[in-house]
């Protein structure tokens, strides 16, 4: 009998696998294991995908596996199929795909043995503990009372339980009273898992969305809860858990961001007795790569993690959550693999034949319109939970009322009503720095990016203009370098709302919310600590504070400019501004105490911000999925984006019209004449793009299908760079 070919996705941009002959010695590899290949003159990790009896090319060309680098596979035949499935859709090269799907760590080849580290208190620790002995340090203290009733405790569970521990395990370490073990993370059958009570009751909405949804358990189906915020949806999806785990079954949670990892681990921590695998960007490769391990062999039950977690390979899966289904970071927009983790879940659980719950208080409309076609089916809450009503909601004409430094005096007065009923503020700015750009008031010159087609945003406490594009960086001048007069920040940005703020409520502490201030994992918990705890009165931030946070003591929202996006010429802008309004707003009154929120505008009368307030997120979104149909737009028409991009000024508009002068224009298939992107220039290079717009999904892909290839066949010039985005959330 002939050796089995391999066939093996290798992460290049090259779209097709490579065949392989099996190893000279050693085991036989099977489909869903790495191996480790020659490629060129690298040696390189691939995936098996599956075996063939024969190669296209002859056996004297093909060249050997080095070497089987697993013992069991890392993906069984259904996930390398839905894999598969979503490199065609997507017609993405299947190695990068593969690659996606795989810790750092794995996709490089590394040995999948990882080792936990586990502390243990010791014998000495014991007495110690029983002496007092640590009585004046009381993170020690803390520290041993946490591990003195277990054999030991992962680093990871300790994170969850004593924030700040790492300095008080060192202490103890020293003194002999606590040690460190690292040990293998094996497979093994997980024990049963205890869920604790609650002690809640939920409401008829929530049992009724809990009782539908627990019915199909076992079944394909798919659902969309549609709560306003505050409504008690993460309770829905506790108690959902606890219904597939009695089963045997594990689920899978995905939230969009990584900032809302924690709280939600903690909320289920909370809940069940057995180890969570968490799995974002955050975590150190070695983490990741354990966590990974964990889930994919079954030792945690309980997955939750943002975009890529979807990949996950978990073993009896029998749930899927996707909380804050509308939120854009589920697309990976930039780079790479241009996927939709919301979407790709609803795949993954059709294909699985388990259930999957899609949550929202502001619903994406092409969710909205699945449930239209009966795809989706909608589980509603329309209430908050317990005493908390739903926010009073003002619009505040800036043009009628003074304004100061950014701020209306309606604002200001509601501020200090609220602040002093004891009550917490949050100012929605989307717009982090002091000021958007620097400007000469005398010969008009404004600070631009010597990269971009963008202005540099001032840094006033660091003296520097930067560009958030492409992170551009330089001093700030001390004076106009066109005409020497003095030059003054023009607008306003988070860190100068925060100065106003301190100067004019100095009594308050302010805490700010960016990508400034909170560029790690640590400092976010920090200040969200400073929040709850109530050392922080004020809270002003970017799109950060919008998402998910639950402050029972804000009564106060303020949305300081409500105008940026109603006049874009995206026409999902108007669908991303309103979910960012109502989830802001949702942010005030979640407790028994009052809520009310001002938004700020120069058109209070719009249509958006009048239905909005007047009628509400489902009565808006109904009239703009009007709109959407008359057009043809997504969700009623399919399009794909072939963006293209190159250092010389012309080369990616060429490369574009000679992209469309390839196609063949089948019938039903429209390509709009390709036009630069709005930001013309980003980063040094020069950005293009063209538009296909299909009203049938299965036509499109199968134009895109045939036409990828021929793209690919184009000659290029040299620093060209394209890449296709189908179902893109940003078109302009």
């Amino acid at each position: 009998m002939s050796a089995p070919i391999y066939k093996i996705a290798i992460d290049t941009p090259l779209r097709r696998l490579f065949d392989y002959l099996p190893a000279a010695q050693g085991p036989q590899a099977l489909p869903g294991m790495r191996v480790l290949v020659p490629f060129g003159r690298q040696r390189i990790a691939g995936l098996v995908i599956e075996t063939a009896g024969e190669s296209e090319l002859p056996a004297t060309k093909l060249r050997q596996v080095l070497q089987v680098l697993d013992t069991a596979p890392l993906f069984d035949h259904a996930m390398l199929g839905f894999l598969r499935w979503a490199a065609d859709y997507y017609h993405h090269p299947v190695g990068q795909v593969m690659a996606t799907a795989m810790p750092k760590l794995l996709r490089e080849g590394r040995d999948v043995t990882v080792y936990e580290r586990r502390w243990r208190i010791t014998q000495e620790g014991r007495a110690a503990l029983a002496a007092g002995a640590v009585q004046r340090a009381p993170r020690q203290r803390a520290l041993l009372d946490i591990l003195s009733p277990l054999p030991w405790l992962g680093e990871a569970r300790i994170d969850e339980l004593a924030p700040h521990w790492r300095s008080a395990a060192r202490a103890l370490a020293a003194r002999g009273f606590i040690a460190l073990d690292e040990v293998a993370v094996e497979s093994a059958p997980p024990a049963p898992i205890t869920a604790r009570t609650s002690g809640l009751t939920l409401t008829p909405d929530q049992q009724q969305a809990v009782d539908a949804v627990r019915a199909r358990l076992g079944t394909p189906a798919a659902f969309l809860l549609d709560g306003v915020t505050g409504s008690g949806k993460t309770e829905v999806y506790l108690q959902l858990t606890a219904a597939a785990l009695a089963r045997g079954e594990s689920v899978l949670v995905l939230c969009p961001e990584i900032g809302l990892t924690p709280q939600l681990v903690a909320r289920f921590n909370a809940r069940f007795s057995e180890p969570i695998a968490a799995l974002h960007s955050g975590l150190t490769d070695r983490e990741r790569a354990a966590a990974w391990q964990l889930a994919a062999r079954g030792g945690a039950r309980i997955v939750i993690g943002t975009r890529s977690a979807v990949f996950a390979p978990i073993p009896r899966l029998g749930l899927m959550v996707v909380d804050e289904e509308h939120d854009a970071s589920y697309k990976q927009q930039e780079g790479g693999f241009r996927y939709s983790a919301r979407d790709l879940a609803l795949l993954r659980a059709q294909r699985g034949g388990i259930p999957v719950l899609l949550g929202s208080a502001t619903p994406s409309f092409e969710s909205l319109h699945n449930v239209q076609l009966g795809k989706l089916q909608q589980l509603s809450l329309p209430a908050r939970a317990g005493n908390a009503a739903a926010p009073r909601t003002v619009v505040v004409d800036m043009r009628a009322h003074a304004v100061h430094k950014g701020f209306a005096m309606p604002l200001l007065a509601a501020m200090e009503r609220h602040l002093g009923d004891g009550g917490q503020v949050l100012l929605y700015l989307n717009r982090r720095g002091y000021a958007p750009t620097l400007l000469c008031n005398t010969c008009g010159w404004v600070a631009g990016c010597r990269q971009c087609d963008a202005r540099l945003t001032v840094h006033q406490r660091s003296g520097r203009l930067a560009c958030h594009h492409c992170g551009a960086d330089e001093p700030r001048p001390a004076a106009c370098p066109r005409c020497g007069y003095p030059v003054q920040p023009l607008g306003h940005g988070t860190a100068r709302v925060e100065d106003t703020l301190a100067a004019r409520f100095p009594q308050y502490a302010v805490e700010r919310f960016d990508r400034d201030t909170l560029q790690h994992q640590q400092a976010l918990e920090g200040a969200i600590d400073r929040v709850t705890s109530g050392a922080a009165r004020i809270l002003v931030g970017t799109q950060m504070l919008t998402k998910g946070h639950h402050f029972p003591d804000v009564t106060l929202v303020g949305v300081l400019n409500a105008d940026q996006s109603l006049f874009s010429t995206d026409f999902r802008a108007a669908e991303r501004l309103a979910q960012t309004i109502v989830q802001v707003a949702g942010r005030a009154g979640r407790a028994d105490r009052p809520g009310e929120v001002l938004i700020q505008s120069e058109y209070p009368d719009h249509p958006l911000l009048r239905t909005l307030i007047t009628a509400g997120y489902g009565a808006f979104a109904q009239d703009a999925l009007a709109e959407r149909a008359a057009a043809l737009w997504p969700p009623y028409g399919r399009i794909a984006l072939l963006r293209a991009s190159s250092t010389a000024p012309d080369a990616a508009l060429g490369f574009l019209r000679a992209a469309v002068a390839a196609a063949n224009h089948p019938t039903g298939i429209a390509l709009r004449e390709p036009i630069p992107a709005a930001m013309t220039r980003k980063a040094g290079r020069y950005h293009a793009q063209l538009l296909v717009e299909c009203g049938n999904r299965g036509r499109l892909q199968q134009f895109l299908a045939a036409w990828v290839p021929l793209v690919e066949a184009l000659p290029a010039h040299a620093n060209l760079r394209w890449a296709l985005d189908v179902d893109p959330l940003e078109v302009f």
